[in-house]
């Protein structure tokens, strides 16, 4: 449709202009399809529609994620380092998604935790309640299963 004009515009908005003037026509002629315009279809169309989803969640259609499952520990493998995701994750595959230097871990298309992603290998990124969630089923007392855990977390990461 553009080809036509060949020519006939100077600059970019002259262009603009034209394919406004073409978008225009052809949304308000009737359709020998429907014999309706189109631009009555898209209104009663736009009742319809749903609202597009989250952007981490349209990303994650669309580009390659690395599939990994949980193991017992709650914990995933990624680049030689675990981190941590939900107890309730155990067993089951997420998928990874990188982004910025942190670790998006999705379950289906819902995001389940970020992390930071660090550097080296064999390190141990336990968010802490993702640690608590495991500690509970052992301490049930909330005082003694805050220390235990703060503790541990502490030893931990100054093992690392």
């Amino acid at each position: 449709w553009v080809l036509a004009y060949d020519g006939e515009f100077e600059n970019e908005d002259e262009l603009k202009e034209i394919v406004r003037r073409i978008n225009r026509k052809v949304n308000t002629q009737i359709s020998q399809a429907t014999n309706v315009t189109p631009i009555l279809l898209f209104q009663k169309e736009k009742e319809y529609l749903s609202p597009v989803p989250d952007a981490n969640i349209v990303e994650s259609y669309l580009s390659h994620c690395l599939k990994v499952k949980v193991h017992k520990d709650s914990l995933i493998y990624y680049k030689g380092n675990r981190y941590s995701v939900a107890e309730k994750y155990i067993n089951k595959t997420v998928s990874l998604k990188i982004k910025e230097n942190l670790l998006y871990i999705y379950y289906n298309t819902e995001l389940i935790t970020i992390h930071k992603i660090i550097e080296g290998s064999k390190k141990i990124n336990y968010l802490p309640e993702h640690y608590q969630m495991l500690m509970s089923k052992h301490i049930k007392n909330k005082e003694e299963l805050d220390e235990v855990c703060a503790n541990n977390l502490k030893r931990l990461n100054n093992l690392l």
